[in-house]
């Protein structure tokens, strides 16, 4: 069983989705969390998150049901620049974000110009993970992204990508690519839900099964090491 889930959102991401932090809260609870994080999507996704909304979350309670909650932001990459869709100064007021690419904002180009999006988007000090980047419709290269462990920067391996309910395509190879250079680099990773609601809070089914399928070190991953997880989140 883990302890913390890191990557998940609420009504502010859209989405269909009509739970509160309330309601994602109280879900963690009844699964044994100890640690959740709300990293609803930046406002450059369709009816996602505002300004004001990522803004108000800094006089929001950091104690519900029990659980520790840690607000954080899905920043879109928005082109090779790494540019992302919240203010500085907004992200500074936040605990982290992660860092992903979505269609919606982010027209895919060659391997190495997503690669160098991707690594200049890490350079931003807010940025401590990078969001579902098994996606194989932005291809990159991994271990060129591992070795720019520099920035503090760690990968997830993400549930909704390798869960039948997924819609990203057959990830595992670009999984295993993930895995093999984290391993490499030593570079700690974090199974993540990336739930919408609170239908797959804490849920790292396929996940958990597919990193001990390939025998990654129980001690690298972080969610159950929770002072060292939110130390990196933290770190600026």
């Amino acid at each position: 069983m883990y302890l913390s889930d890191i990557h998940t959102h609420s009504i502010a991401s859209g989405h269909g989705t009509t739970c509160t932090i309330s309601d994602m809260a109280k879900a963690a609870s009844r699964k044994g969390l100890k640690l959740l994080g709300i990293t609803d999507h930046g406002p450059g996704t369709l009816a996602a998150g505002t300004s004001s909304y990522f803004r108000s979350l800094t006089y929001a309670p950091k104690k519900r049901f029990g659980i520790e909650l840690l607000f954080g932001v899905e920043l879109n990459i928005l082109d090779i620049d790494g540019h992302l869709d919240l203010n500085d100064e907004l992200l500074g007021e936040l605990d982290y974000a992660i860092a992903s690419m979505h269609a919606q904002n982010y027209n895919s180009g060659t391997i190495a110009e997503n690669t160098s999006a991707y690594l200049n988007a890490m350079t931003h000090p807010c940025v401590k993970v990078l969001g579902h980047c098994d996606n194989p419709a932005f291809p990159v290269d991994y271990e060129t992204l591992a070795g720019a462990k520099e920035n503090g920067v760690i990968f997830e391996i993400n549930e909704a990508s390798l869960a039948p309910y997924g819609y990203r395509g057959d990830t595992r190879a670009n999984n295993q690519e993930i895995l093999k250079y984290c391993m490499k680099y030593e570079i700690p990773i974090v199974l993540s839900s990336d739930s919408h609601g609170v239908g797959h809070i804490g849920d790292f089914t396929c996940a958990a099964e597919f990193v001990h399928e390939m025998m990654f070190p129980e001690k690298m991953i972080l969610n159950n090491d929770i002072p060292r997880l939110k130390m990196i989140l933290s770190e600026r």
